[in-house]
């Protein structure tokens, strides 16, 4: 699953002088339709452009070893993206420490939808496959859109489990909010934050938010707010009745019972005291 684009350093495997220490990234100048990204070295190709254009962009294969290194070449990415590239060299044979570029294109198809079409340049050598993110995006109108959905909390594994889903047609980068109550009031209030990943148009991704103390008798409610560019502010909830069964017996459970009758009765008292009744 393709989750994210320009994540990482710069392509590349292997040290300097090994037999297999090739590597494949985009060459330093950018073709037509193709932006830098990601500054010097681009860790990534990103191509932009109408529905049947022909954008262009060059691959570079490095080969610092010893010996002529054979690479082929090929495109990958959902939705059959990857079909949109194509390459002037399937196969190309480096010699030793040089450098071979590869023009390639992207063409993209006439009933393309506007947004961001995730895609990868595969290459394969001596057993082993170096990959670099593509990104397309076809211009049209941008539509940022997310759900959260399945938000459970898993109190044995101490964690609250969720999916995000891009609904609309741009990467998102998503950040989330934790909250978290019970029958005695607040559990947990983490701020906003960054997620650690980029979310491609109508992937699906599950996570999981760690949480330590998950009470061991309890009545919870989870609320994660998730946003991002776009005005994106998504709301999932969930609620959970946090039981030790094991050491529930009848007068256990009468106790349990009790004590969540004598909370109710506790806030409605308050809320009497606070309208000034008696």
């Amino acid at each position: 699953m393709l989750l994210g684009w320009c994540v990482g350093p710069v392509p590349g495997a292997g040290a300097a002088g090994s037999a297999d220490a090739w590597s494949v990234a985009p060459s330093a100048g950018a073709g037509a339709g193709a932006r830098a990204a990601g500054g010097g070295g681009r860790p990534c190709f990103y191509l932009e452009g109408t529905p049947g254009a022909v954008l262009k962009d060059t691959v570079a294969v490095t080969n610092p070893g010893t010996g002529p290194r054979t690479v082929t070449l090929r495109g990958a990415g959902p939705g059959g993206t990857g079909k949109w590239l194509a390459f002037t060299e399937r196969e190309v044979t480096v010699p030793p420490r040089t450098r071979a570029e590869v023009p390639f294109t992207a063409t993209v198809p006439r009933d393309a939808a506007p947004g961001d079409h995730l895609g990868e340049v595969v290459a394969r050598g001596g057993g082993r496959d170096e990959r670099v993110p593509v990104r397309l995006r076809v211009s049209g109108p941008a539509l940022a859109a997310l759900t959260v959905e399945r938000v459970r909390v898993d109190a044995a594994a101490g964690r609250i489990s969720y999916d995000l889903v891009n609904r609309g047609n741009t990467v998102l980068e998503p950040r989330i909010a934790v909250r978290a109550e019970g029958l005695f009031g607040e559990l947990l209030d983490r701020k906003a934050r960054k997620l650690p990943l980029q979310l491609a148009p109508g992937r699906r991704v599950s996570l999981t938010e760690p949480w330590g103390s998950v009470p061991a008798l309890d009545s919870v409610d989870v609320r994660l707010t998730v946003t991002a560019a776009g005005g994106v502010r998504e709301r999932g909830d969930a609620s959970a009745r946090l039981v030790p069964w094991p050491a529930v017996g009848g007068g256990a459970a009468g106790a349990l019972a009790l004590t969540a009758g004598g909370v109710v009765a506790v806030r409605r008292r308050r809320r009497a005291e606070a309208s000034g009744e008696g």
